[in-house]
């Protein structure tokens, strides 16, 4: 009787020790470290104001922009305000299907893939620790590089984007 018990408890703390060791290895890529408490706030930006060419009202044809691996987004009105933390590369992508500014927050250091951006838009990099972000095209060419700057707004053309390394 004393056998059978010890080998449950053993079972027992092993099956325990495997649902830790699994939650270690499933619980994803490291995120950057939270600003500090003495770090300068969020700033506040500014939607670019709508397209000239976008229509009023979704269009069902129209695709709303995306990425992956997924990251946190947000909609904001033309014109609206918006804050794009420090630590994010932060993207604004017209979405056709709500009439609105997608915001994009690239925080998580890796590459993006992105599907539907088109048309003109914006991006601010509010990375620190002089993260310079690259934004590439189809073949892999580097498009853009841009590095941390504290957040100013760039226009740029989604068009030609397939995907962004944020750092």
């Amino acid at each position: 009787m004393r056998t059978a018990r010890a080998q449950r408890s053993v079972l027992g703390v092993l099956g325990a020790l495997l649902l830790a060791l699994a939650a270690v290895f499933t619980a994803g890529p490291a995120q950057a470290a939270p600003p500090s408490p003495g770090a300068a706030a969020d700033q506040r930006f500014i939607a670019p104001p709508a397209p000239s060419d976008a229509q009023v009202g979704a269009s069902l044809a129209a695709a709303s922009p995306g990425i992956s691996p997924a990251v946190n987004t947000q909609h904001v009105p033309a014109g609206g305000s918006f804050s794009c933390g420090n630590g994010n590369f932060c993207a604004a992508v017209w979405d056709p299907t709500t009439s609105d500014w997608k915001i994009f927050f690239l925080f998580a250091c890796q590459r993006y893939s992105v599907s539907n951006w088109l048309g003109n838009g914006a991006y601010y990099n509010q990375q620190t620790g002089n993260a310079t972000a690259s934004i590439y095209g189809q073949s892999g060419n580097v498009l853009v590089s841009a590095p941390a700057d504290g957040g100013i707004s760039h226009g740029i053309n989604w068009d030609a984007v397939w995907s962004i390394r944020n750092c």
